[in-house]
């Protein structure tokens, strides 16, 4: 969805507010797809900061789809994004990296979802957990550590004391 900004970037001391929907059905974070499965409407602010110049204030509520990333449960993530943007009328600016550095402005139009998604991935988590104390699952047999404890055998021994270990074990055979 794309809204004209040539009122607030033409006119000094402009304010607009309005919402909007978003379109947004799936975001895609480290190639991975997240379906989105609740979202607000976004609520904005466009306030001309200067001759060609505006800040955009955004607000949204987001639902998306994802899995623990410790146990693989499925969980649903709940994001706010909330952000702070200055954009500049094309005529100002002329100079290619300026440009470069607002992608969701074609002309004098916002494009809505290219500022959201870039907004959502940039706040994204390292880590999506069902809980924060998830245990994950055991690396041997599988199970779900949540749930119960498993007997497999764990241990890793330090690579360090192989050589330690090698003497040991020379002796024993004496």
């Amino acid at each position: 969805m794309f809204v004209n900004l040539t009122e607030v970037l033409t006119n000094e001391d402009r304010v607009v507010s309005m919402q909007t929907e978003t379109g947004i059905t799936e975001i895609s974070v480290g190639g991975e797809k997240f379906p989105v499965l609740a979202s607000s409407p976004v609520s904005f602010v466009f306030a001309n900061t200067g001759k060609g110049r505006a800040r955009i204030e955004g607000k949204a509520d987001f639902v998306f789809s994802a899995g623990c990333d410790r146990c693989l449960k499925p969980v649903e993530e709940k994001r706010e994004v909330s952000f702070t943007r200055e954009v500049w009328a094309p005529d100002i600016a002329a100079e290619p990296s300026a440009y470069e550095e607002q992608p969701f402005m074609e002309g004098f139009q916002l494009n809505v979802e290219d500022l959201l998604i870039s907004e959502i991935v940039t706040s994204w988590p390292m880590k999506i957990l069902c809980k924060p104390d998830c245990k994950g699952i055991c690396p041997i047999c599988g199970r779900d550590l949540n749930t119960g404890t498993c007997d497999c055998d764990t241990f890793v021994p330090d690579p360090r004391m192989a050589a330690i270990k090698d003497i040991f074990e020379a002796d024993k055979e004496v």
